[in-house]
């Protein structure tokens, strides 16, 4: 071919790829119109149903959001499911011309208010850490001027007097990034880390190659020292054989809790391997129960039977983000992510099954049904469930000086609708949920800080702030 011939190609071919993409605008916009307008308004102004020109995005934001809610609805409210009536290139279309309507791009970064009013408190807002971070996991505080922050990516960093160190500890493990949601997860000290120094990691693991997609692996568990920006003395506490692991699998877990006797909780989700939540002989879909020094505590519910795995306390789990524990009953609480809906909150009970997949209020993602109960005997019921699924994730009991009226209620985040919420709690019933921060950030973590001020770390955009009261309203 010529070289005038090549160019005259390239011409073509880019001349008729942007008519193809402009003719998607006016063709998702007829589309919108013969089904949407409706109820939406043909300018998207809104009608019956909610205006879909706006900045604060209820159900999520961003194309893939909108072509979920587009395809199967949004339960509990009157957004009916157009996969019965829309092809999934309908779908993408109608999705492309209301992200193009928008004066401000959904996924655009929101900025972040320096002040708000909740039902108790005028809150005050700072940015602690707005650059930097690199897809923080868990922070945990050494004392009120130092606290340690997880990165997915395998990184622990330190924070300094509010300020972020840039550079991060050295001599860490590698870890298996391949997955979406792989890589450095929660970090949390030793109850005794003034006399000992012991912090805890947990990360993907895989004794192959950590950059191979097809490495077969899982949720290890370990601890070391930091001394000098030097991670050392590191001791393995949990880890299971390549037979156990998983190739390509997504829904990692983890998240630590330490109990009042010092045992140390930890969560493995199911790594996308449902039915195995309900083998005790596999670790996916578990949360587990170990001494501070990896050892089994004898009174586990299923220490003693056969072929089990002994550091397992509860089965049943689909992927457990959050564990907060209650202040004054001692009472473990768990924030579970459910399948496209049936988020939930469970009381831990040594033992317990919470189900998965065999009860669940939520679909797949592909709109198929998991499965046709929501409850059966000897499987847990949820505290509370959220259908749509919120993806809710990091949980802390309120136990702060600086918020005397919050106490006892449960803090919960979100990650899909990036929501920070607060569950007033009564008899072990979740009575009233309030919202405090919406549509500003994933919130992955959030922690007390030893002043009692609340840290809530965010992921898109990668940020930690520092909330306290300004005062009573």
């Amino acid at each position: 071919m010529s070289l005038i011939h090549f160019i005259s190609f390239l011409l073509v071919a880019f001349f008729c790829f942007n008519l193809t993409s402009m003719a998607q605008v006016p063709e998702g916009r007829g589309l919108y119109r013969s089904y949407c307008a409706g109820c939406h308004g043909a300018e998207l102004q809104g009608g019956s149903a909610t205006a879909l020109i706006k900045t604060n995005w209820v159900y999520g934001r961003g194309k893939g959001a909108l072509i979920r809610n587009i395809r199967f609805g949004i339960p509990g409210t009157d957004m009916a499911a157009w996969n019965k009536v829309l092809s999934d290139d309908q779908i993408r279309l109608v999705a492309d011309f209301i992200v193009e309507a928008q004066n401000i791009p959904p996924q655009a970064e929101r900025p972040i208010p320096e002040q708000l009013n909740t039902e108790e408190y005028t809150l005050e807002i700072e940015e602690i850490v707005s650059e930097g971070l690199s897809k923080p996991w868990g922070i945990a505080f050494v004392n009120k001027r130092r606290a340690l922050i997880s990165e997915r990516d395998g990184n622990i960093r330190w924070l300094m007097n509010g300020q972020l160190d840039p550079k991060p500890i050295q001599g860490l493990p590698p870890t298996h990034t391949e997955s979406s949601t792989g890589g450095y997860m929660d970090i949390i000290l030793d109850p005794k880390y003034d006399d000992n120094g012991w912090v805890y990691l947990a990360y993907s693991h895989t004794n192959q190659e950590v950059t191979d997609p097809k490495a077969p692996a899982l949720t290890k568990i370990v601890r070391g020292k930091i001394k000098d920006y030097q991670w050392t003395e590191q001791q393995t506490l949990f880890e299971v054989p390549d037979s156990l692991m998983v190739v390509k699998g997504n829904r990692w877990g983890c998240r630590f809790l330490f109990d009042e006797a010092g045992h140390l909780y930890f969560t493995i989700g199911d790594m996308g391997l449902a039915m195995d939540s309900q083998d005790l002989t596999k670790a996916t879909g578990k949360i587990f129960r170990i001494n501070s020094d990896g050892s089994i505590p004898d009174d586990n519910p299923f220490v003693n039977e056969t072929n089990a795995l002994g550091a397992i306390y509860t089965l049943g789990n689909r992927n457990v983000q959050g564990l907060a524990r209650h202040p004054e009953t001692g009472e473990i609480w768990a924030t579970e992510h459910g399948p496209m809906g049936g988020d939930e909150l469970n009381i831990l009970e040594r033992g317990a099954n919470y189900g998965w997949p065999m009860v669940t209020y939520g679909v797949d993602y592909s709109g198929e049904i998991v499965s046709e109960k929501t409850e059966q005997q000897g499987m847990k019921q949820p505290i509370t469930q959220w259908t749509p699924s919120i993806a809710v994730c990091p949980a802390a009991f309120v136990n702060s000086s600086q918020f005397p009226a919050w106490e006892n209620s449960l803090l919960v985040g979100a990650l899909a609708y990036e929501e920070l919420r607060r569950l007033v709690i009564d008899d072990n019933q979740v009575i009233k949920q309030e919202m405090i921060l919406k549509g500003v950030g994933r919130v992955r973590d959030i922690a007390f800080g030893p002043d009692g001020s609340l840290f809530v770390l965010l992921n898109q955009p990668d940020k930690l702030l520092r909330i306290t009261p300004r005062g009573e309203l």
